[in-house]
């Protein structure tokens, strides 16, 4: 039973990334700046290739980060939601 919520937790984080990936990929940007950014990446392809590393690593760490907490946070309403049953069970059996 607690198996789907990790799985619903999974692809809720997996959809609003996409989401997030095309919305940022389909803003509008500036023509200055993309060719001032493009005259940077030419000139530091290191710096850029250090760089992207980083944000890999970031990004990795974020999800991990917000898939422990969705299935701390399923695990603390699926407790909750048992005390709040075992309650009502002993309110009708009295």
């Amino acid at each position: 039973m607690r198996g789907w919520r990790i799985k619903f937790v999974f692809l809720l984080i997996v959809y609003f990334a996409g989401f997030a990936t095309a919305i940022y990929t389909l803003a509008p940007v500036d023509e200055n700046k993309a060719k001032v950014f493009a005259k940077m990446e030419e000139k530091d392809s290191v710096f850029s290739a250090l760089k992207s590393d980083d944000f890999a690593k970031s990004l990795n760490t974020g999800m991990h980060k917000c898939v422990d907490f969705g299935k701390e946070a399923a695990w603390r309403t699926g407790k909750f939601i048992k005390r709040k049953i075992e309650q009502r069970h002993l309110r009708t059996d009295s």
